[in-house]
């Protein structure tokens, strides 16, 4: 194989506040929970629910805008990629490991008010500089000949 590709993209609901917190350095990192729920109908005719808690952590810019801008309970988008931490017990010196998400960038779902309704945000995981925020509709300006009136939303 040549390569690899390691992405991905959740959509779910906070399942507590945003922990934010900093490194020696200064560095902002959010540790976020989130629940993704799938629904399905069995062959026998009956509906199903199962939730997957998912660990998912950000960095810098982003961490901060995650945890101004969600609380728990809100929807989210969240892009990412998947990262074993691995370290030993301190009490029975066994090794461990977690799989979880490192947010690369992520969007609002929801359009609460006062929360910036409905940008996006984000940059790369580790605080860099961040990306433009993405529109939800598309900028009239750029199409010549279409007046604001001419959009249905």
């Amino acid at each position: 194989m040549a390569g690899s590709f390691n992405k991905v993209i959740l959509l779910g609901n906070l399942t507590r506040d945003v922990e934010l917190k900093s490194t020696q350095s200064g560095q902002s990192v959010a540790n976020i929970g989130l629940a993704v729920n799938r629904r399905w109908r069995t062959p026998d005719g009956e509906q199903r629910e199962e939730t997957t808690f998912i660990d998912c952590e950000a960095w810098g810019k982003t961490a901060e805008m995650i945890a101004q801008y969600f609380s728990k309970g809100r929807p989210v988008l969240l892009e990412g990629r998947l990262r074993l931490d691995t370290w030993q017990d301190k009490d029975s010196g066994q090794n461990r490991s977690k799989l979880k998400v490192l947010v690369e960038n992520f969007s609002f779902v929801d359009s609460k008010p006062g929360a910036g309704g409905g940008g996006g945000g984000g940059g790369d995981s580790h605080g860099g500089a961040s990306r433009p925020a993405r529109p939800t509709r598309p900028q009239t300006q750029s199409e010549p000949g279409i007046s604001e009136d001419d959009i249905p939303f």
